[in-house]
């Protein structure tokens, strides 16, 4: 059912636009213009997508397949971002609450902050679904994105595959991200056994605030000015961090293993060019069309159909849609991220034709 909306939100709007990057201000008849549009169409599905941030080039892409998606379903759709600030992305769910969103879909910001967000929603009757990270230690509705704990063997397999002992280090994602711990768990469960037999020590073990590639490059550079001895391999949680972890090691650069995610297009290149030597792809149009499905079902009041697991948030068991990563070296980049049209093959090999 359609939910009243609530006009008047002059100042917040102005600062969930001014988070998103649009300077230009609200006023309060464009916020009647918009009640009256969603109260014309009480035959549509009004799905709310509040995103994390859009710094990232692969969110971007998120938004345009799952906004595509929601329309084709016949739904309409209302993107906000709030550059990677967890207060603001709050007061941005709550602007979209009042509008009168049937469902909501969020990439949170902070993992246990967000939980704010589904008791705003819940108290609206509205349902939530989680995309990509989990929202922790709340009453959640939905949950869809990858297996992200084999994203991180895939990546520590990878590594060790090509070096059996030394010394390691592990370059993982934001603390408040529960998707940096289910990748770290996954690389640790690759490398515990060759720790406890020796073959590899861990020198190295850090997490990077906001997945920053020059966060990481920073920490890095700083232990190894202050440690000297230099890495025999390198397992990273994400291409950025890859990044900024090649950026310290300097001449390095090639000559040890570094594994990344997300299958970025500078990190293909690298690829390409021998200095990072895999990455996990995840399908962003797989993702970004499966939560726009669900999220079309779910604002239908349908039983969702693609729904076929749990993953436990540290309050429930949320039901799920856990889709399939890919490992991704130079020698699959044509079948795997050519193919699914993420990028063109003259995009990422450019003078380094294949």
């Amino acid at each position: 059912m359609k939910r009243i909306v609530v006009s008047g939100l002059t100042l917040l709007m102005i600062l969930v636009l001014a988070a998103c990057g649009q300077a230009q201000p609200v006023d309060s008849g464009q916020t009647d213009a918009a009640a009256i549009k969603l109260r014309s169409d009480q035959d549509k599905v009004y799905v709310g997508f509040v995103m994390d941030t859009l710094q990232e080039a692969r969110w971007y892409r998120d938004k345009e397949y799952f906004e595509k998606k929601v329309i084709e379903l016949g739904g309409n759709v209302k993107s906000l971002a709030a550059n990677q600030d967890a207060e603001v992305q709050i007061q941005q769910a709550e602007l979209l609450i009042k509008e009168g969103v049937d469902v909501l879909v969020v990439i949170p910001t902070d993992s246990i902050a967000s939980g704010k967000i589904v008791e705003m929603a819940h108290a609206a009757g509205i349902q939530v679904i989680s995309y990509d990270k989990m929202i922790l230690q709340a009453d959640v509705d939905y949950y869809v994105s990858f297996d992200n704990h084999k994203v991180g063997q895939l990546q520590a397999q990878y590594v060790v595959d090509q070096v059996k002992t030394g010394r390691y280090a592990y370059v993982g994602g934001s603390p408040s991200d529960n998707n940096a711990k289910l990748v770290r768990d996954g690389s640790f469960e690759v490398l515990q056994p060759l720790i406890d037999n020796g073959s590899i020590e861990i020198v190295y073990d850090q997490l990077t605030e906001h997945w920053s590639g020059d966060i990481a490059r920073e920490q890095i550079q700083a232990y190894l000015a202050n440690n000297g001895e230099p890495f025999d391999a390198i397992v990273t949680a994400y291409d950025g961090l890859a990044r900024g972890a090649l950026e310290a090691i300097g001449s390095q650069a090639g000559k040890i293993p570094i594994s990344g995610q997300d299958a970025e297009l500078e990190a293909l290149r690298r690829i390409v060019a021998g200095t990072q030597t895999m990455t996990v792809y995840k399908s962003l149009p797989l993702i970004a069309q499966s939560a726009a499905q669900l999220a079309v079902e779910v604002g239908m009041g349908g039983t969702p159909s693609a729904v076929d697991q749990t993953v436990d948030n540290g309050q429930k068991q949320v039901p799920s849609i856990l889709l399939e990563p890919v490992a991704v070296t130079k020698d699959n980049i044509e079948q795997t991220v050519v193919k699914d049209g993420h990028y063109m093959k003259e995009e990422i090999y450019q003078s380094n034709e294949k």
